[in-house]
């Protein structure tokens, strides 16, 4: 293992960006079979950001975090955020070296590069939003190794979000593996999208109200929470491409390789807690579409969307 490189503080000088140094990760799955258009269209109207009698809107004011850290007024992090009100994440103007996914040095350098992006990305967003915001710390592995949040690789996990240290961990050359090989850049900056996505949700408390919510309820219920998560991440993912893929240059084939990719990921037998390929490929398309995290609440969607 190597690649680990230091969170940095953006929140003291929201207008200095730097280039970090490597570091990134990834895992997730995201997934779906196509969705008819008029079907898309009339789930669409449900999602929040569409319909402003079902989304929860508030002023900065009202939802600034307390000292408790709830938004004032005693609502509920994951529902009433301040991450929710900044609007549209904004162009990203970066650019991405090519990619030779049989080369393990030209992924990490890619993977590098899209983790730089989102981190100026992401870190001018939470600063219009007020909100504090340090850039993840970064691990690339490419043999066995043991984060905070336990060891790596298990299963077909080939990149993760770890809380406890803030840390993305991704597996460079074990994402092409569970790319199947694929020589298409975009569904690597989405795997790694997602998984930042999570970041956001740390650096926004919502990650912290998720286990606390989750703790001691039945497995269901847990799931059913589960799934909220992983779609707002989804949802996350699709804000930054939504944002950068004129500059990346993925055009409207890029857009639905990254949804093909997320039904490959989505959930299947007996696990249902990433949701089903339908829905993976709604909140994907949802972020893609809004460029705006106000549009990612999964938490007040009704029940169908999230299954």
């Amino acid at each position: 293992m190597r690649g680990v490189r230091p969170a940095q503080d953006w929140s003291e000088r929201p207008g200095l960006f730097q280039r970090m140094g490597l570091g990134v990760s990834l895992t997730l799955g995201t997934g779906l079979a196509a969705v008819a258009m008029t079907g898309f269209l009339a789930i669409s109207a449900m999602l929040p950001g569409t319909d402003p009698a079902w989304s929860h809107p508030v002023s900065p004011a009202d939802a600034a975090p307390d000292d408790d850290g709830d938004p004032a007024g005693g609502g509920s992090m994951l529902t009433d955020n301040p991450l929710y009100l900044a609007g549209e994440l904004g162009e990203v103007t970066c650019e991405a070296p090519a990619l030779d996914e049989d080369d393990p040095e030209s992924v990490e350098r890619f993977v590098h590069t899209i983790a730089d992006c989102l981190d100026l990305a992401w870190a001018s967003y939470f600063a219009d939003a007020g909100m504090r915001f340090t850039a993840p710390n970064r691990v690339y592995w490419h043999t066995e190794g043991h984060s905070p949040c336990g060891a790596f690789p298990t299963g077909d996990t080939a990149a993760f979000y770890c809380q406890a240290n803030q840390g993305l961990y991704l597996g460079v050359e074990d994402i092409v593996e569970a790319s199947a090989g694929s020589d298409r850049p975009e569904a690597y900056t989405f795997i790694i999208s997602h998984e930042y996505g999570h970041h956001v949700q740390g650096q926004s408390r919502i990650l912290a109200e998720f286990h606390s919510v989750r703790a001691g309820v039945p497995r269901s219920t847990a799931d059913e929470l589960t799934r909220r998560n992983e779609l707002q991440a989804n949802c996350l993912g699709g804000v930054f491409v939504g944002a950068a893929e004129e500059r990346l240059g993925f055009g409207p084939r890029g857009r639905e390789n990254i949804l093909d990719d997320v039904v490959r990921r989505s959930d299947r037998g007996l696990g249902h807690t990433h949701g089903s390929a339908e829905n993976g490929r709604l909140w994907t398309a949802h972020g893609m579409d809004r460029v705006d995290p106000g549009a990612c609440n999964t938490w007040d969607a009704p029940d169908e969307l999230v299954q």
